[in-house]
């Protein structure tokens, strides 16, 4: 089995929940006493959310390629970034260790090509609604266009990830807010909708909503139970 180095603690109650969901699947695969080999480098998330509302991606990015160094020395075989939006740096950390990045929105692309998928509605982060890194990756990979909210409702859907869920704060209203902006979505051309944050699977699940979701915490847990099963 190969080990599996998580970049985590953006947020760690996301982080939490690729733990759990990449056990769980290396459990269900081989049975018995079997749980994943897992290298984790945990950030403080103050410290990297006031370098993202500075504009300091430069720090960000050292903050997470100075994990991706302590995850690779400890063994890993790959490295996974355990949030959507500092995939705005994947390439420098790929150019700074010698691992495969597992990056979250192929195993997103994936899946929704597998369901037919070519048009998307994406919630996140401001910073992965409105730049262009994850919905040109979607764009050029796998032949998927993205719509995203209304910026009114964009402003709704980041300050709950921020002020609401990476504090583990889970409220009906917010989840009232996100199901109507959803709603929007399909209405307006989206085939599925893109929980392209790994906190809103803390909010929304698929019980919630008749519109097809995505939770691309799931879907790249289980990339890694993949790859780390992998021969």
């Amino acid at each position: 089995m190969k080990t599996i180095g998580l970049l985590g603690g953006m947020s760690w109650e996301s982080t939490q929940t690729y733990y759990r969901l990449i056990n769980q699947g290396v459990q269900k695969a081989l049975g018995g006493l079997h749980s994943a080999r897992i290298v984790l480098d945990s950030v403080d998330f103050q410290e990297l959310a006031d370098l993202q509302g500075a504009d300091d991606w430069s720090g960000a990015t050292a903050l997470l390629v100075d994990g991706a160094g302590r995850v690779a020395a400890a063994g890993a075989d790959c490295v996974m970034i355990c949030t959507n939006t500092m995939h705005k740096v994947a390439p420098e950390i790929e150019a700074a260790v010698d691992l495969p990045l597992l990056h979250i929105a192929d195993a997103a692309g994936k899946a929704l090509a597998a369901q037919g998928v070519t048009q998307i509605g994406l919630l996140g982060t401001a910073f992965t609604m409105e730049q262009d890194f994850y919905r040109e990756r979607l764009s050029s990979g796998f032949g998927i266009s993205t719509l995203v909210p209304e910026a009114d409702d964009r402003a709704v859907v980041h300050r709950i990830i921020y002020e609401e869920l990476c504090q583990g704060q889970v409220l009906d209203a917010s989840r009232g807010e996100y199901l109507r902006i959803i709603d929007t979505l399909a209405a307006r051309g989206a085939e599925a909708v893109v929980l392209g944050c790994t906190e809103i699977g803390l909010l929304v699940q698929q019980e919630h909503s008749a519109v097809c979701l995505l939770d691309t915490t799931a879907v790249h847990a289980a990339m890694a139970v993949d790859f780390a099963l992998a021969s």
